[in-house]
């Protein structure tokens, strides 16, 4: 019996949501339509494949199986298909792509903006997040990480040399309270800190010297997950913070911030566009890969 790619989709974003709002946002459609196109669906195939209730929205037993059966498969119908219509000589479509906040030379500007003037076919959607998640699952085509945190199973291609985190300060700052000669000086000082989500423990310094590494909990007076407001904070003398060096060089090299405790921070692996591996690689995604090849 044929189907409609359509409904089966539809049922795919239910089936991974949990919920039908979220399927109808992420497919750029009402709730209303989903919610029709799976019980078509489900009236062609003679049975539920979803228990509701008004708070939840759960498979099925048939529901389960026939996920299992298509998910696979229709991922790859649905590459194919972004192949075939999409061209080498002038790419097409929507590239999603997922990238940390703490990227900067991706999101800086200049990397993105330069790309979509040489691809006018194709369309950036790209989600700012710091959470661990497959990007596979997501529907993201591609994602922006720390080389050290990518999973062993995907391609990656080096967006920057090596990185550095760095302490920075304003001189104003530094010069009323003094610069820590030592991190473990720190907890004695007014931090600017960040944490992922508002039930995670601050992010805890890290810091190396002579080959041994070790964190310090600074206990910072404000907390975050706003990198721009942890900057601005360090720019009117709130305290000590601390991010990639990519990040505030800016502010350095202007003499708005100055770097602290430098002989305690170390290079570590930068940054990487990573895909998986076992994804056919669209023009559009080609196009970005080998965008970022040229702009390191």
């Amino acid at each position: 019996m044929s189907q409609n790619l359509n409904l089966l989709k539809m049922f795919i974003a239910v089936a991974k949501a949990n919920n039908f709002r979220a399927a109808a946002d992420q497919l750029g459609m009402t709730r209303s339509a989903v919610s029709q196109g799976v019980q078509k669906l489900e009236s062609t195939l003679g049975r539920p494949l979803f228990n509701r209730t008004t708070r939840s929205v759960r498979l099925t037993e048939e529901g389960a199986r026939l996920y299992r059966e298509i998910e696979g498969p229709l991922e790859e119908i649905a590459s194919a298909l972004d192949v075939a219509l999409d061209s080498p000589e002038s790419p097409q479509g929507t590239l999603k792509v997922t990238a940390t906040s703490i990227a900067e030379r991706f999101l800086s500007g200049p990397l993105i903006a330069d790309f979509i003037e040489r691809y006018p076919g194709i369309t950036l959607d790209i989600v700012v997040s710091d959470e661990a998640f497959d990007i596979v699952t997501a529907g993201f085509d591609a994602g922006i990480r720390l080389g050290e945190v990518i999973e062993q199973d995907m391609i990656a291609i080096p967006l920057t040399g090596k990185q550095r985190q760095v302490a920075v300060a304003s001189p104003d700052y530094l010069a009323r309270h003094g610069s820590p000669a030592h991190p473990g000086e720190l907890i004695r000082h007014r931090c600017i800190g960040w944490r992922l989500l508002p039930e995670t423990a601050p992010y805890r310094w890290e810091f190396e010297r002579d080959g041994s590494a070790f964190d310090v909990a600074v206990n910072p007076q404000v907390t975050t997950n706003d990198m721009l407001l942890m900057i601005r904070t360090a720019l009117a003398g709130g305290g000590i913070t601390f991010g990639m060096e990519e990040t505030f060089l800016p502010y350095i090299e202007q003499g708005q911030l100055v770097p602290i405790l430098n002989e305690w921070l170390a290079p570590f692996t930068g940054f990487y566009l990573y895909y998986p591996s076992r994804r056919t690689v669209t023009p559009r995604l080609r196009a970005l890969i080998d965008h970022i090849k040229q702009y390191r």
